[in-house]
C-alpha cells in the first residue's frame, strides 16, 4: 500500500522560524544527522521512473510548537509565520523547480501543542492538499457514531485529488472525531473533478465492511471483527455554491456518492434479508405490555395502535412551567425506561426547538429526518402538516408500535382519566417533562390531552369518533399519516367516521385504528 501521508519530525533547531535551517542542514550530508525538509522531499518523490524522481510533492504542512506560534501572533501579528512559509516556498521552487510539473508550491505553518521547544514536524504526500486562497469548497465530509450527532472532518476542493481520513493526524491527512477502529485502517476519498462524484475506498483493502444508504445519504462502516459499537457513519455533502464546469452544468438530480468496489462483498441470502430496509407494516406489532391481551383474545380483529408521538410546541404551555419534553429510545428501539437506557433521545424545548441527544452530544435537528442509532432499524422524525403546525413541531414515529385489541359494538373513552387504552399513553409519567423551579412535577399528558378527550366505537366501515372536550384538538390523518381534517363538532350523538387504517392525533398520541 502506498504511503499517502508522509509525517516526519525534524531535528531540533535553535530557531524554528529559520527557513534555511529547516530546509537543509549546513555542512556535509553526514549519515549520522537527521534529515531536514529538503532531504525528506528528495527521498520521497511524488512520481519516479526507476530510481530517478520525475515529480516532487509541492504542498507541505509545517507544525511548530504552539507557544512559538502564539508568541509570533502576539508580538508581530504572525509576520514570522508568513515569512517562514514564503521563504520555504522559494527554496522549494529553487531546488525542485524542474520536478514540479507546473504545480504551485504551497506551505502552511500551524501550531501543535504536543511539540517541545525547537521541534518541528512536517507533513506532505499524495493525500495532503492545501487550497488556493480563492478556491471554494466542493464537498464537506462529516462523521457520526449514531446518525444524529454529525461532526466535521474535512473539506474537499475542486482541484484536490485525494484525502485520507482516519485515527489521527499522523496516520491520515485528517483525523476523524471518535474514530472507533484504533490505529488500523483508514478511508480514502478520491475526487475526479467537480463533475464526478466522490469515490470512497478502504485502505488497506478489505479492512472494513461498508454499505451505502442512498435514502439517508451516508456510508455505514463496520469492523469485520468487532461488534456493532465500532461502526462509523460518513456523509459527503456537495456544497451548493461549489463551482461546476461550464461544459457540463449540474443537473437537477441530486449528487450521488459511488460506493467503493472493495466493499462489494458476497453475502448470504439470510444476510441480505437482514440488511434490507423493510417499510413499516400496518399490521400491528406486538407490545410487551399487552402480550397477554393478544394471547387470550386472538379473534379480536379491531385494534388501536400507537404508531407515533406528536412533539408539542411547548411555547403554548408557558404557564405550566414546561421547559423541555424529552423522549428516549433504547437499543431495542422501544421507549427507554430511563435516560441511562436511551441510545438516542429527542427533545423539544420552551423555544420549540428540536434536538437529538446521544452519548456524542446534543445537536439541533429539524423534521423530516431519519436516525440509525443501532443497526436494528431507523427512527424517523416526520414533519407535520401546516394545519397542525401551530400545535406540533414534528411527529416521532415509533419503530415498534404499541397495540391493543378492542371489541366491536362497545363505546370506549380515551383520555387522562380513562383506564381504557392506558397502555397506549406511554408518556403518562413526570420523567418525560422538565419544569421550571417552583412548579410541581406532572405527567407529560397534562399538556395537550384532556381527562376525557374522545370516544370511539368500532362499527361497520370504520370507527365512530366523538369529541368529548371542547378544548381537545383532534386531527384525522390518512393511512400514510397525511393530514385529512380537523375534527371539530363531532359528538357521541353525531360521530365522525374514521376509516379503518387511518390515524387520529390527540395530545401527544398518533393512534391508528385498524378494523
Amino acid at each position: 500500500m502506498p504511503v499517502y501521508v508522509q509525517h516526519e519530525v525534524l531535528g531540533k533547531v535553535p530557531d524554528v522560524f529559520n527557513a534555511e535551517a529547516l530546509w537543509q542542514a549546513p555542512g556535509l550530508a553526514l549519515f549520522s544527522r537527521r534529515p531536514q525538509l529538503r532531504d525528506l522531499l528528495e527521498r520521497s518523490p511524488r512520481e519516479h521512473r526507476g530510481r530517478a524522481a520525475t515529480r516532487c510533492f509541492s504542498h507541505v504542512t509545517l507544525m511548530l510548537p504552539q507557544d512559538d506560534v502564539d508568541d509570533d501572533r502576539h508580538l508581530t501579528r504572525g509576520a514570522r509565520v508568513r515569512d517562514l512559509a514564503q521563504s520555504l516556498a522559494a527554496l522549494h521552487q529553487k531546488d525542485f523547480g524542474d520536478l514540479l510539473g507546473g504545480d504551485e508550491v504551497r506551505y502552511d505553518v500551524v501550531g501543535a501543542d504536543a511539540l517541545e521547544s525547537g521541534q518541528v514536524e512536517v507533513k506532505f504526500g499524495h493525500a495532503v492538499y492545501l487550497p488556493a486562497p480563492d478556491e471554494k469548497v466542493l464537498y464537506t465530509v462529516t462523521t457520526s457514531r449514531d446518525s444524529a450527532i454529525w461532526k466535521p472532518v474535512c473539506a474537499m476542493y475542486p482541484n484536490q485529488r485525494l484525502a485520507l481520513i482516519g485515527h489521527d493526524d499522523e496516520s491520515a491527512s485528517h483525523a476523524v472525531p471518535a474514530w472507533p477502529f484504533g490505529g488500523d485502517g483508514a478511508i480514502l476519498l478520491i475526487n475526479d473533478g467537480p463533475d464526478a462524484p466522490i469515490e470512497v475506498q478502504v485502505r488497506p483493502k478489505g479492512a472494513f465492511d461498508c454499505s451505502y444508504d442512498p435514502i439517508n445519504g451516508y456510508y455505514t462502516i463496520k469492523s469485520k471483527e468487532a461488534g456493532e459499537a465500532t461502526r462509523l457513519m460518513m456523509r459527503i455533502t456537495r456544497v451548493a455554491s461549489a463551482p461546476v464546469p461550464a461544459a457540463k452544468p449540474v443537473e437537477a438530480a441530486p449528487i450521488q456518492v459511488k460506493p467503493a468496489a472493495v466493499w462489494k462483498t458476497r453475502v448470504r441470502p439470510t444476510d441480505a434479508m437482514e440488511q434490507t430496509a423493510v417499510p413499516l407494516s400496518h399490521r400491528p406489532a406486538m407490545s410487551p405490555g399487552v402480550e397477554g391481551d393478544a394471547t387470550y383474545a386472538p379473534i379480536a380483529q379491531q385494534r388501536v395502535s400507537l404508531v407515533a408521538l406528536a412533539m408539542p410546541r411547548l411555547s403554548r404551555y408557558r404557564e405550566t412551567g414546561a421547559l423541555a419534553l424529552v423522549i428516549g429510545i433504547d437499543r431495542s428501539l422501544g421507549l427507554a425506561a430511563n435516560s441511562h437506557d436511551a441510545v438516542i433521545s429527542f427533545a423539544v424545548d420552551a423555544g420549540d426547538e428540536l434536538h437529538a441527544i446521544t452519548s456524542a452530544g446534543r445537536e439541533r435537528i429539524s423534521a423530516p429526518a431519519s436516525f440509525t442509532p443501532v443497526d436494528a432499524g431507523a427512527v424517523k422524525l416526520s414533519a407535520v402538516a401546516h394545519e397542525m403546525a401551530d400545535r406540533y413541531c414534528a411527529m416521532l414515529c415509533l419503530p415498534v408500535p404499541v397495540s391493543v385489541p378492542v371489541a366491536s359494538g362497545a363505546r370506549f373513552v380515551f383520555g387522562r382519566s380513562a383506564p381504557m387504552l392506558a397502555a397506549l399513553r406511554v408518556l403518562d409519567s413526570a420523567r418525560f417533562l422538565q419544569r421550571a423551579a417552583g412548579f410541581d412535577s406532572a405527567s407529560a399528558d397534562r399538556i395537550g390531552l384532556s381527562r376525557n378527550a374522545f370516544s370511539f366505537e368500532a362499527a361497520g366501515g370504520g370507527y365512530k369518533i366523538g369529541r368529548l372536550s371542547a378544548t381537545q384538538a383532534l386531527f384525522h390523518l390518512d393511512e400514510q399519516m397525511q393530514f385529512v381534517a380537523s375534527i371539530g363538532e363531532a359528538s357521541a350523538e353525531q360521530p365522525y367516521t374514521l376509516p379503518p387504517g387511518h390515524h387520529l392525533v390527540a395530545g401527544h398520541y398518533v393512534l391508528r385504528f385498524d378494523a
